[in-house]
């Protein structure tokens, strides 16, 4: 592991900077309540904090179009504030990641008025159809063409084919990197390059026409080449649809293009067809197979990012855990599932407390534009209110972005005003003035975290699947050189003996009462032994 590896035995913990903390009682998080509360970020013990957008934006996608890149939104501070916290985060031993949205900008970015060269037209459109539902052209008057946008309507993708454009970039980067932020989360980077004959496709689903496209990996050699190669900084792509062979190629070191990728593949195995909001349960077996995939897929030829949770998706202590009766417990044991991979893992605001999904019964209380523009376009289909419902409270991105629940204060102490969105009512119950006891959420992703840069089996070791046929238990063990680990998940409420392996309890979500021979796994329960 050389010097610009230190980010394989990190965790990072990523700040959603709306809903963190806000210090002026506007309702709306920013950045100098990140700032009053990065002790405890350095207690819980988390290495490198990934900013979603600070930049000026009109927040048509809550910050991830950006008006200018070199400005910060005025909701979240000033450059100094940003420069301070910056200090900050460094003076603590920590590191900061900023997200790099280079896809498509605001279309109130200057760019987009004194520069049409740096974003794609065409005199007719595809029938492609946007990820925030509708199609993904736009006419505009003032040139008679369509632009192009894979998101929202005002989020013109970017003409990465421009040489002058990909300057531009480069050039916005080195600012930031001079700066002294230590790298980038790069939203939805594996779609910068898309087919020069851009065609109709089939069930209007352009993707195989924009991701992965054509010249992406050129593209991200030369950003390495240009820019990342010249810092000690930690670089994370965001990739939907890609497979482990394409990820390799992303993040293998001889490649220098970037450190490490988000795969979605997991977070798509409880819906029933290509959408999102077509719910079915979880089967263990199936994510059982699909991390090992990417387990056995990177090692030793690339790196994985382990992630249950981000702004985009709902909690996980609600969606593969059980969040009444089993909350404490199944959110640990869904921590001790992820964090004992190989990989960097993240940790999204909130997760350490085991905060759950939120339950807004009008649709009114809910502000994200993928949910609003989905229920627009369900209802005026005929599909009932109730319906509806029930897949925004599984599924909906507003889930992550309810107020962080600090304590059992009014909105849980997030702001003294009015939030932007509502805060989950059961913020009395669950916050963050309960991480002293040391049965917490947080005790247990904290000792989750230490073990990581304690243990380098945990970084090195091979991953081999368990029970393979089992569909209450999740286990694997990790060896390197002469040593081993064994990790039991129990993903249910049944009670399931398991035989014991060699070595010491590590870490167990429970009181540990082993007797001799079977290892009974309780409701929820993970248990991890420790041999060398």
């Amino acid at each position: 592991m050389g010097m610009t590896e230190w980010w394989k035995k990190s965790t990072v913990y990523q700040i959603y900077p709306r809903s963190f903390m806000d210090s002026d009682g506007d309702g709306i998080g920013d950045l100098r309540g990140i700032i009053e509360k990065l002790d405890y970020l350095q207690e819980l013990g988390v290495d490198i904090l990934w900013l979603s957008p600070v930049y000026d934006s009109p927040n048509d996608d809550n910050g991830y179009d950006i008006r200018d890149y070199y400005r910060i939104m005025k909701e979240f501070g000033t450059m100094e504030d940003f420069d301070e916290l910056l200090q900050e985060v460094h003076a603590r031993g920590m590191k900061l990641v900023m997200d790099l949205v280079v896809n498509h900008t605001s279309d109130e970015h200057e760019w987009f008025k004194t520069r049409p060269d740096f974003y794609i037209w065409r005199d007719k459109p595809t029938n492609w159809r946007s990820f925030f539902s509708g199609s993904t052209w736009e006419f505009n008057k003032e040139r008679g063409q369509y632009y192009l946008h894979l998101f929202s309507k005002k989020q013109p993708d970017l003409n990465w084919d421009n040489p002058e454009l990909r300057e531009a970039v480069y050039e916005m980067m080195r600012w930031w990197l001079d700066k002294g932020v230590d790298g980038f989360r790069m939203d939805v980077i594996n779609m910068i390059s898309k087919v020069a004959d851009m065609h109709d496709a089939p069930g209007s689903d352009g993707s195989h026409q924009f991701m992965n496209g054509p010249n992406v990996h050129t593209y991200l050699q030369e950003m390495n080449r240009e820019v990342l190669s010249k810092y000690d900084i930690v670089t994370v792509g965001e990739t939907p649809g890609t497979t482990p062979k394409e990820a390799r190629d992303y993040t293998a070191a001889e490649n220098r293009e970037l450190n490490m990728i988000f795969t979605f593949e997991h977070m798509g195995l409880d819906q029933a067809s290509g959408e999102k909001w077509d719910l079915k349960p979880l089967r263990l077996t199936d994510l059982k197979e699909n991390m090992e995939k990417w387990q056995h897929g990177l090692h030793e030829k690339g790196w994985n990012s382990l992630y249950w949770n981000n702004h985009d998706q709902p909690r996980i202590v609600s969606r593969f855990g059980e969040d009444t009766d089993w909350r404490i417990e199944s959110a640990k044991m869904l921590a001790t599932c992820l964090h004992f991979m190989q990989g960097t893992p993240y940790i999204y605001q909130g997760e350490e407390l085991g905060m759950t999904n939120v339950r807004f019964e009008s649709i009114e209380d809910y502000k994200d534009i993928e949910t609003l523009n989905m229920y627009k376009e369900k209802r005026a289909a005929g599909v009932p209110h109730d319906d509806i419902m029930t897949a925004i409270h599984a599924k909906g991105r507003d889930n992550a972005r309810t107020p962080m629940q600090w304590s059992d204060e009014a909105n849980g102490g997030f702001t003294t005003g009015t939030p932007w969105i509502k805060a989950n009512p059961n913020y009395p119950e669950i916050n963050a003035e309960q991480r002293h006891d040391p049965d917490s959420v947080y005790q247990y992703y904290k000792e989750l975290i230490g073990f990581r840069k304690e243990l380098d089996i945990i970084t090195h070791g091979d991953f081999e699947l368990l029970l393979r046929d089992d569909s209450d238990i999740f286990a694997y063990t990790r060896t390197w050189e002469n040593e081993t680990l064994t990790v039991f998940c129990n993903f249910t409420e049944n009670t399931k003996a398991v035989q014991r392996p060699e070595g010491e309890v590590l870490i167990c979500n429970y009181a540990v009462n082993l007797s001799e021979g079977d290892v009974l796994l309780r409701p929820y329960e993970a248990i991890v032994f420790y041999k060398n």
